[in-house]
């Protein structure tokens, strides 16, 4: 029999509780990234950490392994700033995809039943802030909180940096100061989402004790070599963020051999496991419908689970925000995991659930721009404007499906650029089996600050000849652009290669300097040679740091 989880946890002193609180450490949020310029010495130290979103991430690094991160420094880290993370119950949210949209069903439903609720979650847009929240708002923790809370840890942290000989990496700090703010606050509930794999990822520090419950997504070829070099490996080092007796809510689909390996896991762990693919479990799109200039998906949702945990809810005409089968597939593991916490003894109601769910907006997925935001782009109304931070080859397919349900018609370009360690070809093969692009630009995306860790423009490009090539799609080689280039290249019209149809092959080029949203207007010129009267569709992906750009200067 699963026990009843308590709705709040003591807290401790000290560390936890002294200094000033600001009327509330957390009495105003704010998204703006202009407040960054306000996080002072924070900022400094930061940077001086060791970075593997920068860097990237050693081979096993995220395996339960001898090769593996060392998850004892972390809690000698936490140790030091009273281990905050004893102090309010949890959700811990492991996957591939989908955890960060998850986390963010998740935190408002709670937030629409009045919970105070802190959420983790990474990697970040266009601020380190947006990474934490905490409160009622649901924006990003304001510079001053952080500033204040920084201040109030450094102490601790700098004996911790010497201790581990200076082995303590950017991530580490950051989410111990997450957990350390969201003790003071005195949250209800954190919705934590790990950052790799789970079983040695920083995160994964929360104990049965702690833990109300956990969620595995999905599980995908990303991080290969980092966690394992197999599908099957993968799933291991996710599963390793479920814990003994505490219920656990896998998303899927998964393959059988990848669901049993999480089940095995709950098995051992005596964990009760709920599946938001039980055949209990129904959920479809109705519609796409506009509101706003902005498009959203109205859909059923339907569980009914009678296994030892049981759930119930139906739902109809939900209105969500976020777009794509696999969005309302997250939605349907978050309302499984609300309905868990519901039957483990919070309050959650059912319109609490509706509301939170369609209150939900993530920037850069699936995000269409306003006609009052590309025109701030310099786009002259012909083309509309899709950024999603599509990197992977389920993520390429979700993108197509969106593009198939949402714009089926009309011309359509990609402009594209990834980081070096991704599956370049099954990301193209994907983005062109759906609608046809009749452009696709390449462009190199500033990888978390830099450029050692982004794909050559050029190389991409070759890869994207060769996947057209390989579904026989006619394209053309407009070589290296400028934004200066477009008209010609749309008066010349190269020869076509990779095919004999007499179908306008498909141009594509590259660009000859990083990522601007300069590529974005060259890539609407191109098609208002396409249009022939529809209104065209611009999509721009490969990275979060290529939708970083874009929102970037929208902000500005």
């Amino acid at each position: 029999m699963l026990s009843r989880f308590p709705v709040s946890l003591g807290r401790a002193r000290g560390l936890l509780r002294g200094s000033v609180r600001c009327g509330g450490f957390v009495s105003a949020m704010a998204g703006g990234g202009g407040e960054d310029g306000h996080l002072g010495e924070f900022s400094e130290y930061m940077e001086r950490l060791r970075n593997y979103e920068r860097s990237g991430v050693p081979r096993g690094a995220g395996t339960d392994s001898d090769d593996g991160f060392d998850l004892g420094r972390m809690r000698r880290l936490l140790r030091c700033l009273g281990d905050p993370h004893t102090h309010f119950p949890a959700v811990h949210i492991a996957g591939t995809k989908g955890k960060g949209s998850t986390a963010a069903f998740l935190s408002n439903i709670m937030r629409e039943q009045g919970y105070n609720v802190g959420c983790y979650t990474s990697p970040h847009l266009l601020t380190i802030r947006e990474r934490i929240s905490v409160g009622e708002s649901g924006g990003p923790v304001s510079a001053a909180v952080l500033r204040n809370i920084f201040g109030h840890a450094k102490e601790a942290i700098d004996q911790s940096i010497e201790s581990e000989d200076g082995a303590l990496t950017h991530f580490e700090v950051f989410t111990a100061l997450s957990y350390l703010l969201f003790s003071r606050e005195n949250v209800d509930i954190a919705i934590v989402e790990a950052g790799l794999g789970g079983a040695r990822d920083a995160t994964n520090v929360i104990q049965s004790t702690e833990l109300a419950a956990s969620v595995i997504t999905t599980i995908g070829k990303e991080h290969l070599a980092a966690l394992g070099g197999s599908l099957q490996s993968i799933a291991v080092a996710k599963s390793g963020i479920i814990k003994q007796e505490r219920p656990v809510i896998i998303g899927g689909p998964f393959s059988s051999d990848i669901e049993q390996i999480l089940r095995d896991r709950a098995f051992l762990t005596q964990s009760p496991i709920i599946s938001a693919c039980d055949p209990g479990v129904r959920s479809i799109t109705r519609c796409i419908r506009w509101d706003c200039g902005k498009p959203y998906q109205s859909c059923d949702i339907i569980i009914e689970i009678s296994n030892n945990i049981p759930l119930f809810i139906e739902l109809h005409d939900v209105k969500i925000q976020l777009l794509g089968d696999h969005q309302r597939q997250n939605a349907v593991t978050a309302c499984c995991t609300a309905l868990c916490l519901r039957e483990l003894g919070w309050d959650i109601s059912d319109s609490s659930i509706r509301a939170g769910l369609e209150k939900t907006q993530l920037p850069g997925r699936s995000q269409f721009l306003t006609e009052e935001e590309t025109s701030v782009l310099g786009l002259d109304g012909a083309s509309s404007v899709l950024v999603d931070g599509a990197h992977t080859e389920a993520s390429a397919k979700a993108l197509s499906d969106v593009i198939k349900t949402v714009k089926p018609r009309g011309p359509l370009a990609f402009v594209v650029g990834m980081a070096n360690d991704k599956e370049h070809f099954a990301f193209a093969e994907q983005l062109l089996s759906g609608p046809r692009p009749d452009i696709v630009l390449l462009t190199e995306a500033s990888i978390a600050g830099g450029r050692s860790r982004s794909m050559p423009a050029s190389s991409l490009k070759e890869v994207w000849m060769t996947a057209a090539h390989s579904q026989g799609i006619s394209y053309s080689d407009i070589g290296m652009i400028t934004g200066i280039e477009a008209p010609i290249i749309a008066s010349r019209r190269p020869a076509a290669t990779g095919s004999s149809s007499s179908d306008t092959p498909m141009l594509i080029g590259c660009s000859s300097a990083p990522f601007s949203c300069d590529l974005i207007r060259v890539a609407s010129r191109l098609l208002q040679g396409q249009a022939d009267g529809d209104t065209g569709l611009i999509c721009v992906a490969g990275s979060l740091h290529m939708v970083s750009s874009v929102l970037g200067q929208l902000r500005q």
